[in-house]
């Protein structure tokens, strides 16, 4: 432990992130910012050569800080997992989805410690940061590891430490999220803490790597619940003509006892819509039945077919069908300000007016182009001309850089689902 702590303080570690992603990437570039010499690990030829060029194809790191820890010599980026043998520290951040049956999908967690497995070495630390089910840190890749002769505590270290990224959020990125950091043994967290404390402002150790994984699996849990509340009661209001903006703009006055959550179209993004189902996986093999997060994800997931109830009916009091009606969904990606499509809302939604007819087009200054099976349109025109030609348009995500005011100089049916047209007043605006 001492040899691996020494040059982690020294700042002559030689550090790993496997999976080059939304977490991978802006981990990689802190750490080498931060001085580290630092590898990274991707299987995709697009990302890699995205990377070689000094283009960074994540917002929340910038093409000029890339080239920055590029050209200083600190990172480099390769798929050749043989280089793993070169490194003294491995930060494991690929992709958990959950299969069709909302079961979770740990392949590549596998695939990577594997990996890491055929390249071991002794006072190597590894730190597995991708969400999961509580116990996965020990009963998966522990015993991977341990195959190879060494002993956890004193020939390697394991820890977990939950990713924490939000997209597109300004004021918190990776080095200013507080770190939760959880150890196999005690040998293990002390090393991992000392390694993230000299990136992040600051690292807080819990008692056990099952601690680590639930306080993730919490946090999103209680985002989903919350906005499972939030979206029953938009139903409940929208059933009883009662704007529930409004009902949340008064309920937030109240300055204890209340957190506003807000409701919309769906759920999207990586880990909303997928972590709260590994903690109820989990549970279940306990016997305990999730009811919030079953009933949660249920609501949330019925949103989009509100949204084209919503369609149909503005249409219908136009005396028009979806069917042959041209449409425009507004905003792709599944928050406002950036171009990440995964699990977004709005995808179901433009799937569903495709399946019923309707002449689909969509609008995001931040997506390029839509995921494989989805198709639609796209217009880069944003203007009252090109507006006008639409029967009905779907405002699913807000960004910030359109102005959703041309809409109202329309014709055109408005189905609001985020109450970006909070401030006018017209009778053709339908909200969620």
């Amino acid at each position: 432990m001492n040899t691996i702590k020494a040059k982690i303080e020294a700042g002559m570690a030689k550090l790993g992130v496997i999976g080059l992603g939304y977490v991978g990437l802006p981990l990689a570039v802190a750490f080498a910012k931060a001085g580290f010499d630092v590898i990274g690990f991707d299987l995709s030829e697009k990302k890699l050569a995205s990377i070689a060029k000094g283009e960074s194809y994540i917002n929340d790191v910038s093409s000029a800080e890339l080239r920055e820890v590029l050209d200083g010599g600190h990172f480099k980026a390769t798929s050749d997992m043989s280089l793993l043998a070169d490194v003294d520290s491995v930060n494991i951040c690929v992709p958990t989805p959950l299969s069709k049956t909302k079961d979770p999908d740990i392949s590549y967690i596998q695939s990577a410690v594997n990996s890491i497995a055929r390249h071991m070495h002794t006072g190597m630390l590894i730190i597995l940061e991708s969400t999961t089910y509580p116990g996965t840190t020990e009963e998966i890749i522990l015993p991977i590891i341990e195959e190879t002769g060494f002993t956890v505590g004193d020939d390697f270290f394991l820890a977990f430490s939950p990713e924490r990224v939000d997209p597109g959020n300004k004021e918190f990125q990776t080095v200013n999220i507080p770190k939760i950091v959880g150890g196999v043994t005690d040998s293990c967290r002390e090393v991992a803490v000392t390694l993230y404390s000299k990136v992040m402002d600051k690292v807080i150790p819990v008692s056990s790597v099952k601690v680590a994984e639930t306080v993730k699996l919490l946090e999103n849990t209680f985002r989903s619940v919350n906005i499972g509340l939030v979206n029953e009661i938009a139903l409940m209001c929208s059933a009883m003509d009662i704007d529930v903006w409004e009902v949340i703009d008064g309920a937030s006055t109240k300055p204890f006892g209340y957190m506003p959550f807000y409701p919309g179209p769906g759920l999207g993004g990586h880990c909303i819509p997928i972590d709260p189902f590994y903690l109820a996986w989990k549970a279940k093999l306990f016997g305990f039945d999730s009811k919030f997060i079953e009933l949660a994800g249920q609501v949330n997931g019925n949103m989009p077919k509100h949204v084209i109830n919503l369609l149909i009916k503005g249409l219908n009091e136009k005396s028009l069908s979806v069917r042959g009606s041209k449409i425009l969904v507004v905003g792709v990606s599944y928050k406002a300000g950036i171009e990440d499509v995964r699990e977004s809302p709005a995808l179901d939604i433009i799937q569903m007016i495709d399946d019923l007819g309707g002449e689909l087009s969509w609008y995001d200054p931040h997506v390029k182009s839509l995921p494989e099976g989805i198709s639609g349109k796209r217009i880069t025109e944003w203007d009252t001309q090109t507006l006008g030609t639409f029967s009905a348009i779907v405002i699913t995500t807000p960004h910030p850089d359109v102005d959703h005011s041309l809409t109202i100089d329309t014709s055109a049916i408005i189905i609001d689902t985020r109450n970006a047209l909070k401030n006018f007043d017209c009778p053709r605006i339908i909200k969620l």
